[in-house]
């Protein structure tokens, strides 16, 4: 028998040029992103790029620009293309302007300001702001909290007869998710009966935005039926959403025969990712949610089980809540209990299973063990919050 092998040393994937000139220049590309990540500055290398030669060739900025941006690096994004901006030789065009937009919005220190300073620029002086300009700062506007200047820009596009273009699919997608943030329900759905009077497609994520803020489960069931007349086909999300509506109403029949419906559509056999979460496994916890609920332990246990016979394996969100079920009903025994068996399957615990233990010990006036568990969070990485700080006299 062969013994293990130590490791495995990688193939070093060989690289395949057009001709000398080509490896030349992408060599000396590569030099030139090494020394601009060494500086912490684009600028004073580029211009001594641009000294060695004529000109630098349009390829090689670009190439630097979506690199960086792919990197996300946005402090250099914005520093090459505000150097751009005063340089005669390049033609600043309107993605230029989209991408510095971006770089304030999304660096590091988020100058919402500036981004907006960009865009009025725009406006004013041009080139003219397309679509995908408008669907940009308003994200801007939204993800910054500059609601009013959000929702100006909006009206001004919808009710500015000159304006060669009217709010898209994306924008009143963008401007609900607007409303619903700012707690205004009314206007976020007033803006879902303008789009049907507008003649603008819904989707169904539409009817999940308007789905997600209602809170009575009779509203959530009026929008999903309204969404299946409309002719759309439910996601995952969908489902999700409506199952958290009955389980919330301890209505857990309900939510049990939407998630066999969603089954049923083989919804659960996509992939659906959002943010590196698994929505599929989403989808099952939130129909366990629905019996921690209405505290039925045994068919959360039920439920548990039969996760596994689907072919999923439980993660921190599915054990979570378990273990809230248990918290919920002041046993200790079986919330540690879930947590052995979560640690068994190798599943790492995050900071709502700390809080969920520490809460657990303190409701059975064992602190010194909510002490214990405080400084094993704390140790693996995950800050307290005020509430945890407070009570242990942090």
């Amino acid at each position: 028998m062969l013994a293990p092998r130590k490791f495995l040393r990688r193939r070093k994937k060989e690289e395949v040029f057009k001709d000398a000139a080509d490896e030349a220049e992408q060599k000396s590309w590569r030099k030139m992103m090494k020394e601009i990540e060494e500086s912490g500055s684009a600028v004073s290398i580029l211009r001594t790029q641009r000294s060695r030669r004529e000109s630098l060739p349009r390829d090689l900025v670009l190439g630097t620009l979506v690199r960086f941006k792919q990197l996300k690096k946005w402090n250099l994004v914005s520093e090459i293309l505000e150097w751009l901006r005063t340089q005669h030789w390049w033609d600043f065009s309107e993605m230029d302007f989209l991408m510095l937009i971006t770089a304030y919005a999304y660096g590091r220190s988020r100058q919402y300001s500036k981004a907006e300073a960009i865009f009025r620029r725009m406006q004013s002086l041009g080139p003219e702001p397309s679509p995908l300009t408008y669907q940009i700062i308003l994200k801007t506007f939204v993800e910054g909290d500059k609601f009013k200047e959000a929702e100006a820009v909006f009206q001004s596009l919808l009710n500015d007869e000159r304006s060669s273009f009217k709010p898209d699919q994306k924008m009143f997608h963008m401007m609900i998710y607007m409303y619903k943030k700012a707690g205004n329900f009314d206007q976020a759905r007033k803006l879902f009966r303008q789009m049907a009077e507008s003649g603008i497609p819904r989707s169904t994520v539409t009817f999940n935005s308007l789905m997600s803020f209602e809170t009575d489960y009779k509203e959530v069931s009026k929008i999903y039926d309204q969404m299946q007349r409309a002719g759309l086909k439910p996601d995952v999300v969908s489902y999700a959403l409506l199952i958290s509506a009955y389980g919330k109403a301890r209505r857990e029949d309900e939510a049990l025969a939407v998630f066999e419906e969603m089954l049923d559509a083989g919804v659960s056999c996509h992939t659906n990712n959002f943010v590196g979460v698994n929505l599929t496994s989403v989808s099952y916890a939130t129909m366990l949610s629905a019996y921690v609920n209405a505290s039925d332990m045994d068919q959360a246990e039920k439920f548990f089980r039969r996760i596994k016979e689907d072919g999923l394996k439980p993660n921190t969100i599915v054990y979570g809540t378990l273990m809230k079920g248990y918290a919920k009903l002041n046993n200790l025994e079986k919330v540690m209990r879930v947590y052995e068996r979560m640690r068994v399957q190798g599943v790492e615990p995050n900071q709502t299973i700390f809080t969920t233990i520490m809460d657990a010990h303190g409701k059975n006036a064992d602190f010194g063990s909510a002490i214990v568990w405080f400084k094993e969070m704390s140790a693996r990485g995950f800050p307290p919050d005020k509430r945890q700080r407070t009570s242990f006299s942090l």
